[in-house]
């Protein structure tokens, strides 16, 4: 167990959270609560529907729906939502990581506050974290600017999301978990979102997975969502999310997948050098970090290898050389001959020891 220690601050902004079935009818007087009129609803081109149901619901409150949020936030489309978000006051962003990382970058321009309403488990949404994508290179930044405001978790929003992305979207919180236990600035607060939300998704998923519609463990999921990006937006993350960031931004790789194929592997990279940290981890999963954590995915049906979501063989070489490029903080070294055997094993779906 974390000790507490001279100076150590939760450092989390206030952020109003509402969970359970039906929150979602509560939208306009939220809106209203913030003392704003005129919300732009975000969407992907696949949620537009959704979109225009809160438009609707919004009535008069509504400034307009933007259905274009992609993957990994490209500058080009945030400029184009920024313009549409002229004469908006607030924005209304209903979705998984797309959509809530388009509200973010779009905050970060206009300082417009947000409410969300994820449809997965990323857990974007609860964090002051934006990535975004330029030129082919994805790159974050940390800013009180892009914390949402106002977080509404409704069940019945996800009851329906396809086993595949509950599982993936899952895995992806759950990286956000590990990784944080052994940050650099971990403290004992930190430790326990994190070690909750993996408990939450631990017994969750299984139970989502046997019974999608399940809303009780839809709403506990959720709940582990919650802290696990919390916990991403309270401390540094590493190796991990280094990795994703440059097959997500280099590779266009699909973002949730690709967090639930590298987790195994990079917790595996991790586990001798931050043994004492992971220790939980490996009580939760089995006995041990990366094999616990694969076996966990793979009786899930999620995932395994990176060939399997378009990465070409030919690609790892420069993957590993833009992995070590600019190295977030690790508690082991980032070493590139390391990285591009982790990278091998995780193209070829092997199971970490």
């Amino acid at each position: 167990m974390r000790t507490f220690h001279a100076g150590f601050e939760p450092g989390h902004p206030p952020v109003r959270v509402c969970l359970g079935a039906g929150v979602r009818a509560g939208i306009g007087a939220e809106v209203v609560a913030l003392g704003l009129s005129r919300a732009l609803v975000l969407t992907t081109p696949q949620q537009a529907a959704q979109g225009e149901a809160v438009c609707a619901q919004l009535g008069a409150l509504a400034h307009g729906l933007f259905s274009r949020a992609a993957m990994h936030t490209p500058v080009e489309i945030t400029e184009a939502a920024v313009e549409a978000a002229r004469g908006a006051d607030c924005i209304v962003a209903i979705g998984g990581g797309s959509t809530i990382g388009l509200g973010k970058a779009i905050a970060l321009r206009t300082d417009l506050p947000q409410i969300v309403l994820p449809t997965t488990y990323a857990g974007s949404e609860a964090t002051p974290v934006l990535g975004q994508t330029a030129n082919g290179v994805k790159e974050t930044l940390r800013s009180p600017k892009v914390q949402p405001e106002v977080i509404l978790y409704d069940p019945e929003l996800v009851a329906t999301l396809p086993v595949g992305l509950t599982v993936t979207s899952g895995l992806n919180a759950m990286a956000h978990a590990v990784e944080a236990l052994y940050a650099r600035d971990a403290n004992p607060l930190s430790d326990q979102l994190a070690l909750g939300g993996l408990r939450a998704f631990r017994e969750g998923l299984p139970r989502v997975v046997a019974d999608p519609g399940n809303l009780a463990a839809r709403e506990s999921t959720q709940f582990g969502s919650w802290l696990c990006g919390t916990v991403l937006g309270a401390v540094g993350m590493a190796l991990h999310h280094k990795l994703c960031h440059t097959l997500g931004g280099s590779f266009d790789l699909p973002h949730a997948e690709t967090h639930a194929v590298l987790l195994p592997h990079s917790a595996a990279y991790n586990a001798g050098a931050a043994a004492r940290e992971l220790a939980p981890v490996a009580e939760l999963f089995g006995g041990s970090v990366g094999g616990g954590l694969y076996d966990f995915a793979a009786a899930l049906g999620a995932p395994l290898a990176l060939r399997d979501l378009g990465l070409a063989k030919a690609d790892l070489d420069r993957a590993a050389d833009l992995a070590v490029k600019n190295p977030y903080w690790n508690p082991r070294p980032v070493e590139r001959g390391a990285i591009r055997a982790l990278l091998q094993r995780a193209w070829e779906g092997a199971r970490p020891q």
